[in-house]
């Protein structure tokens, strides 16, 4: 299965919710006006793309038919994809031969950065690079337990204290042990935390200055991890994690969960971060590298 075919596949339901609404709303006449402009904005709101994003798309459409005079289905989703791809900041993750990279996972409870983080480790030591695995979750031995079979799955040695431990002192560890093998890179997955809960942020501030300190030469990407499934929460939750941690990128999961993959527009549009990851499946494949107009051509009718 092609990467194109992965999207498209994994945005079935997105697709579809908003193929049939596009269909319904140009099947008579073949054009749209303004009554119908205002049900295909109510259309993008439904499937998460954000009432920002939402509004500022239909009035760039608006003006596309103002300047050109084409209101017909094929020009409306033009200026439809035009529009919601200058809203997406995609990036890919990059690791580097013989330099320690560390990837910090963040994000609430149920989102899959265990899973994510075990994809991660799996995709990279298929392209041979030496890899370590960081149990900051203490908080439930459930996740601990986790972390440890994702590890003996992909091969991947983990780091991980008792139960109740400090997170900040496993990273601590973590990052000692990465030096000494030569790793290139550590995954650090923490607890699923609210992002309501000002000690529990505070403690994975914590987990960064420790980060900052002992390797500061490495790389470090903080990668919030947002179910597609929660809907506009992930604005807020990335809101507040940004200004805890300072995220460098969004990775998106669960999309193929429902009919509201557009949170990736909304997300995007709303916090300025660029998207790194899409989570379309179950599979370890189904972890792709973000891509815009595949995105997008996964979403929206063909015109």
């Amino acid at each position: 299965m092609s990467v194109f075919e992965k999207f498209k596949h994994g945005l079935t339901k997105t697709r579809d919710f908003v193929a049939a609404q596009f269909n319904r709303l140009a099947a008579e006449f073949g054009h749209f006006d303004d009554d119908m402009l205002d049900e295909l904005e109510m259309t993008l709101i439904q499937a998460d793309c954000g009432i920002t994003a939402s509004m500022e798309s239909i009035d760039a459409i608006r003006e596309h038919i103002r300047n050109t005079g084409d209101d017909s289905h094929a020009g409306v989703i033009g200026a439809l994809y035009e529009t919601l791809s200058s809203m997406l900041t995609e990036r890919k993750l990059t690791l580097e031969r013989g330099k320690l990279t560390i990837y910090l996972m963040v994000g609430v409870n149920g989102t899959g950065k265990t899973t994510t983080s075990a994809k991660l480790a799996q995709r990279a030591k298929r392209e041979q690079y030496r890899v370590m695995m960081a149990a900051a979750d203490t908080f439930r031995a459930a996740a601990i337990d986790q972390l440890k079979v994702w590890g003996e799955r992909t091969q991947t040695a983990v780091i991980a204290h008792d139960m109740g431990s400090d997170p900040a002192a496993v990273v601590f560890d973590a990052i000692q042990s990465a030096k000494a093998r030569g790793t290139e890179l550590l995954i650090v997955d923490t607890a699923g935390r609210l992002h309501t809960k000002k000690n529990l942020m505070d403690e994975l501030a914590k987990i960064r200055r420790v980060i900052d300190r002992e390797a500061p030469d490495a790389k470090l990407e903080t990668l919030l991890v947002i179910d597609a499934t929660t809907g506009q929460n992930g604005i807020i939750q990335a809101r507040a994690f940004n200004d805890s941690v300072a995220l460098t990128g969004i990775v998106i999961t669960k999309l193929d969960g429902n009919a509201k993959g557009g949170v990736a527009i909304a997300v995007a549009r709303e916090t300025g971060l660029p998207l790194v990851l899409a989570g379309l499946g179950e599979g370890a494949d189904d972890l792709q590298d973000f891509d815009r107009e595949l995105f997008l051509k996964a979403i929206l009718p063909e015109y």
